[in-house]
């Protein structure tokens, strides 16, 4: 028996559509919500996309599997409908702190008193988050990795209000759905990844923003210096240029100059890294697994 056998995910842009496919896929209903139609249109796509590319990569699975997920997952833009049943709910809306308040009060009083909520903000803490949710013992962050497919990270990290026992479900719950959880015993800004990750990819903008060199020499140098498949800027498309633009806004002086850049030469262009097929790179409309210049 699974830990959730109902699983609502509010936000189905690139991170929350990988998210309700990859529950979907390891045998749980999903209810996926977002605001309107345009957005389940959007999210509809990316699942479609996510289908056909688990059913090239069925790994231990019958290729069957990617169609039987996608019909696991119903699509809705009312939140009652999509609160009714949910187990659990992760939350993948986009990274502003009074908009995550504000859909969690809305959120609240229309679920079980026994649901849990688990945040996948990658830049804030759910101790910033906790109260709206009405149920603090009851809410933790669940942070996957972008790709999860590929990079099946899910960062585990309650606040200490958070019931110990709802903690060690939900890792359970990660477990149960292909990630490999990471405990983290204390809360902390960037969780264990964005820990890492972000100052390596502030250095990189930062070189870009001085005028040191262009994205595709800096990602080179990385590669080959250190063997690594990517370069720092080939993983903001990964991530997305939106994502990125949103994190760099809110930086030092060079990072909201390097978020300026985004906009002016990404984002006005229609370039959105790899899910709409061109950032800093371009990528073969079929597949979009690999860049070209």
């Amino acid at each position: 028996m699974k830990s959730f056998s109902h699983v609502m995910v509010a936000g189905l842009g690139v991170l929350g559509a990988q998210i309700a496919y990859q529950v979907a896929y390891s045998g749980a209903n999903v209810t996926g919500y977002d605001i309107n139609a345009k957005a389940l249109d959007d999210g509809r796509h990316r699942l479609e996309q996510l289908r056909d590319r688990y059913a090239r990569n069925p790994g231990s699975h019958n290729p069957d599997d990617a169609q039987l997920a996608l019909d696991r997952i119903k699509l809705t833009s009312d939140l009652t409908e999509a609160a009714s049943s949910a187990e659990l709910v992760i939350e993948a809306v986009p990274e502003n702190l009074e908009l995550k308040r504000n859909f969690y009060q809305q959120l609240a009083p229309l679920l079980s008193p026994t649901t849990v909520i688990a945040t996948n903000t990658s830049t804030l803490l759910p101790s910033d988050l906790a109260e709206s949710t009405g149920r603090p013992d009851k809410f933790l962050a669940l942070h996957f990795a972008n790709e999860v497919w590929l990079h099946n990270t899910a960062e585990v990290m309650g606040t200490s209000a958070t019931d110990p026992t709802i903690y060690q479900r939900v890792v359970q719950f990660a477990t149960e759905i292909g990630m490999v959880p990471i405990e983290i015993k204390k809360e902390q800004a960037g969780y264990l990844l964005n820990s890492l990750l972000v100052p390596w990819l502030q250095a990189a903008s930062s070189l870009l923003m001085r005028g040191i060199a262009e994205p595709e020499m800096i990602d080179m140098t990385w590669r080959t210096a250190t063997g690594a498949p990517s370069g720092p800027f080939q993983i903001f498309d990964v991530i997305g240029i939106r994502t990125a633009y949103a994190v760099s806004i809110a930086g030092d002086q060079t990072q909201q100059e390097f978020a300026a850049y985004l906009k002016e030469h990404l984002l006005d262009q229609g370039k959105f890294g790899k899910e709409s097929g061109e950032g800093f790179y371009r990528y073969p409309p079929k597949t979009q697994d690999s860049p070209s210049s």
